[in-house]
Formats: C-alpha cells, sequence, structure tokens
C-alpha cells in the first residue's frame, strides 16, 4: 500500500461577489452551521465533521481560495514540505503556526495549474455529533472536482507530488480521458479533476447519512426552489449517490453518500466509457448525461490562479 504524508480533505474555500446570499443558501438551507465570522470571511462546519470548518467563504471576484488538506502529524507535514520544495513546488508560505478558527500548523503552495492548496496538522477539533436518522444534512464535505483545460497534466501534479493515485478515469468513446478520480487515502476519491475550457471548480460534494438521507436533503433542496441540475443517480465510478445542484454564486454543489472504501492492495483503476449509461449512472434515474448538463459545472474561470487568497 501506497505510504502517502497526506492523509485527508479538510476544507475548501471560496470567495464569491454575493457573499451574503450564499452564506445563507448554506446555512438556511444546506445545512452548515456558521461557527465563526471574521467581517466578510465566514466558516461554515458540518455537525458530523470534527474539522473546525468545512467550508470557509469570503466576499470577494468569484474564485477558488483554497483547498485544504490534512497530514498525520508534524513530522508528516515538515516531510511533504520538504518534499515540495525539493520539487521546485512553488509555495505561498512556509511551515508555520496557522492563526485561522481551529489554528494548527502548516503551509501552503501552488498547484501546477495555479490554485492554492493548505496542508496543516494540530488543528483543534469541534466537538460533532451523529447525524440523526432522516436528518437532512451534510456529515462532512466528501470531495471536490476542479476543471482542468490541462486534464491529464493537472492530475499527474497530484501523484507525482502529493502521492495521489488514480482510482478511475472516465473516457470517451475514443478513450481519450475526461475525468480522473484521485484518493488519499482508501476512499474512492477526495479530489476528481475533469476536462473543461479553463481552470475552475466543477463541483464541491457532500456526505449524507445515509440513502434516506440524501433523498430528504435532495427533496428539501428542491423545496427551497434550487434547480437540480443533475440527478438523483448512482454513479458507477466511486458508486455514490448524486444529485447535483447550483447554488446562489453558480457554483455545482453536490448531496451525495456511501462513496466506496476501497482495499487498496486488490484495487486496479478502470477507464469507464462514459458513452454507456450505467457509467452515468447505474440506476437510470438522472437524465442522460449531455453537453448542456456538462456545461453547467464549466463554471466561471478561476479569477484566482498563482495568486494567494488575502486569509
Amino acid at each position: 500500500m501506497t505510504q502517502r504524508l497526506v492523509s485527508h480533505l479538510r476544507y475548501a474555500a471560496l470567495a464569491m461577489p454575493n457573499f451574503d446570499e450564499e452564506l445563507e443558501f448554506f446555512t438556511q438551507h444546506w445545512g452548515l452551521t456558521e461557527t465563526h465570522r471574521d467581517g466578510d470571511t465566514a466558516y461554515l462546519a458540518a455537525e458530523g465533521s470534527p474539522e473546525p470548518y468545512i467550508v470557509r467563504l469570503r466576499r470577494d471576484d468569484k474564485r477558488i481560495d483554497l483547498v485544504s488538506f490534512g497530514t498525520k502529524d508534524r513530522e508528516d507535514l515538515l516531510k511533504l514540505a520538504d518534499k515540495l520544495r525539493a520539487e521546485d513546488v512553488q509555495f505561498v508560505h512556509e511551515p508555520r503556526e496557522l492563526t485561522q478558527p481551529g489554528g494548527g500548523f502548516g503551509f501552503r503552495v501552488f498547484d501546477g495549474d495555479g490554485r492554492v492548496l493548505e496542508f496543516s496538522t494540530e488543528v483543534t477539533l469541534r466537538e460533532s455529533r451523529k447525524i440523526r436518522e432522516r436528518e437532512p444534512i451534510p456529515v462532512k464535505l466528501s470531495h471536490t472536482v476542479f476543471n482542468s483545460a490541462n486534464l491529464n497534466e493537472s492530475a499527474q501534479w497530484y501523484v507525482d507530488h502529493l502521492d495521489f493515485t488514480i482510482s478511475d478515469s472516465l473516457v470517451l468513446p475514443d478513450g481519450s480521458e475526461l475525468m480522473h478520480f484521485l484518493r488519499c487515502n482508501s476512499t474512492h476519491h477526495s479530489i476528481a479533476i475533469a476536462k473543461g475550457p479553463h481552470h475552475s471548480l466543477h463541483h464541491m460534494s457532500f456526505e449524507m447519512r445515509g440513502i434516506e438521507e440524501w433523498m430528504r436533503g435532495a427533496g428539501k433542496i428542491l423545496r427551497a426552489g434550487t434547480r437540480m441540475i443533475w440527478g438523483p443517480g448512482r454513479h458507477n465510478a466511486g458508486d455514490n449517490t448524486f444529485a447535483y445542484f447550483l447554488s446562489p454564486a453558480k457554483n455545482t454543489i453536490e448531496y451525495t453518500t456511501e462513496l466506496q472504501i476501497l482495499d487498496e492492495d486488490t484495487w486496479h483503476p478502470s477507464r469507464l466509457d462514459i458513452s454507456q449509461l450505467s457509467t452515468q449512472d447505474q440506476w437510470g434515474t438522472a437524465s442522460e448525461m449531455s453537453e448542456l448538463i456538462a456545461r453547467e459545472s464549466f463554471n466561471d474561470i478561476d479569477k484566482g490562479l498563482f495568486v494567494a487568497p488575502p486569509v
């Protein structure tokens, strides 16, 4: 089994001009809890996760501020920093004490496309709770997906520098790659990278307690007047359920559950033909994937590439 220095996904941080509208949606409808506010920056936790927060929202031009990952301890974090430095990865800042809610010790770098990645350890965790049966709120942040104009190069950066592993890939009938699912632990994917016209956020996904809670959550969001752009269904890659919506900032966000846990010693990645309907949706309940549906998640060009966020 691969011994990785990155242990898990922590949170995703986004900026958008309609901060108040986005914050209201995530707290009043999506099911996250605001735990800290610093002016025009809000920190949102999931009741089922011990992470201090799983989403950070900030008022600014629309962009991905950063995606944060954890390491097991300070020793692994410093080893990772040494590795990335030796590989000429560009640092935003060197390892230091962090001042954000939950504190910790960490550093930030730019990935190959210019997105900011944070790695941290010794974070003060919050008191989480078990999500109740039929409670339609997220347990945790499941995964984040990026659009990239350089799909294979973007994915290879995570393989080469962070020791992520490609779990499965989606391909077109001619064999050309459309999406790579990458893992940093036994969960099928913590990130994925999709082929797009530009670099941007494809979607953020939130894990629900189970099928019942996932369906009730999707119904709750529909009743709030938010449009479902694809779903409900069940993917082949990852074997997880999906229901995709557009937030007020026009970011695609997903409720999911039952994302596959792999036996890494025996798992072999598959190349799944997207033209096969069972690849798109095992159940056959979602609309067939089309160019129109795919376009919904192309999103706006990320304005934050190779620009460090102010917080």
